[in-house]
C-alpha cells in the first residue's frame, strides 16, 4: 500500500533525524519573506539576510511596501541575485497592501485553491514557494515538492525524476493523512535527507536512514547493508 511506504519512509527518517523545527521564524510574515529568500540559494544566506532586514525594520510587509527598493537590496545581497529578490519581497508586499490591506493573517486564512491561485499570481513566486507559505505559514494543507524530494523519490525507485512538480504534490496529498504536522515534519525530512547524503553526485548511501529502501543504494559499491 503506498500509504504504508511512504509512513515507513517517514518513519525511517524522523527516528534518524528527529523533529527538524521548520520552519524557523518568529512570525508568519518571516516565514512568507524567508520562502521567498531562499530561492535557489542556502538557509544560511536566507537568515543573514533576515537578520540585516530586521536591523533595518523592514522585516515586515508593512515597512517593505513603504521602503524603496534602494533600501531593500543591500539587506539581500546574501541570496544571490538580490536585485531580483528584493523586487519579489516588493511586489509581494504591494499585493498584499492593494489587495488585503496589508493583512497576512486575513490573505492566509482564504481555502487553499484560491490562495494558492493568488499566490502564483504574485512575481516571483512559483510552485514551490507558493506552497511553503501555504504550508508553513498558513498553516494550510499543500505538499511542498523541491529538488531534493524528486532526487529522493526517483533513487528510491518510486518516482521517475523527471516526474511534475504538480504531478509529485497531488501524489503525495492523495496517499498521506491530511495532516498538516506531517506535511510540514515530511518535507522537512526530506530535505535533510536530500542535503546531508542524497547529494546529485556521490551521495553517502550508507548512512543514509532510507538506505534499506533505496534501490539505488542497493546498486551502489559503497552501499553494505547491515
Amino acid at each position: 500500500m503506498v500509504q504504508e511506504k511512504l509512513l515507513q519512509i517517514y518513519q525511517l527518517m524522523f527516528e534518524h533525524f528527529g523533529d527538524r523545527h521548520w520552519w524557523p521564524a518568529q512570525t508568519k510574515e518571516e516565514v512568507v519573506i524567508g520562502a521567498i529568500l531562499v530561492q535557489n540559494v542556502s538557509w544560511s544566506n536566507t537568515e543573514k539576510a533576515i537578520e540585516k532586514l530586521r536591523q533595518q525594520d523592514l522585516l515586515s510587509f508593512a515597512a517593505l511596501h513603504r521602503a524603496p527598493l534602494d533600501e531593500i537590496e543591500p539587506c539581500v545581497v546574501s541570496t544571490r541575485f538580490y536585485k531580483t529578490k528584493a523586487k519579489k519581497l516588493k511586489a509581494f508586499s504591494d499585493f498584499l497592501d492593494a489587495n488585503y490591506k496589508g493583512d497576512l493573517e486575513a490573505f492566509l486564512r482564504q481555502p487553499v485553491p484560491q490562495l494558492r491561485e493568488q499566490l502564483l499570481n504574485i512575481y516571483g513566486i512559483g510552485p514551490e514557494t507558493a506552497d511553503d507559505i501555504v504550508l508553513y505559514a498558513g498553516g494550510q494543507l499543500s505538499f511542498v515538492i523541491d529538488a531534493y524530494t524528486q532526487r529522493i523519490l526517483a533513487r528510491l525507485g518510486i518516482t521517475q525524476e523527471q516526474a511534475g512538480y504538480e504531478e509529485l504534490r497531488t501524489w503525495f496529498m492523495e496517499n498521506l493523512p491530511a495532516d498538516v504536522a506531517l506535511f510540514n515534519q515530511y518535507h522537512a525530512l526530506l530535505d535533510a535527507v536530500g542535503h546531508h547524503y542524497c547529494s546529485p553526485k556521490n551521495p553517502s548511501c550508507t548512512p543514509c536512514p532510507l538506505a534499506p529502501l533505496c534501490q539505488y543504494a542497493q546498486q551502489n559499491h559503497s552501499f553494505t547493508q547491515s
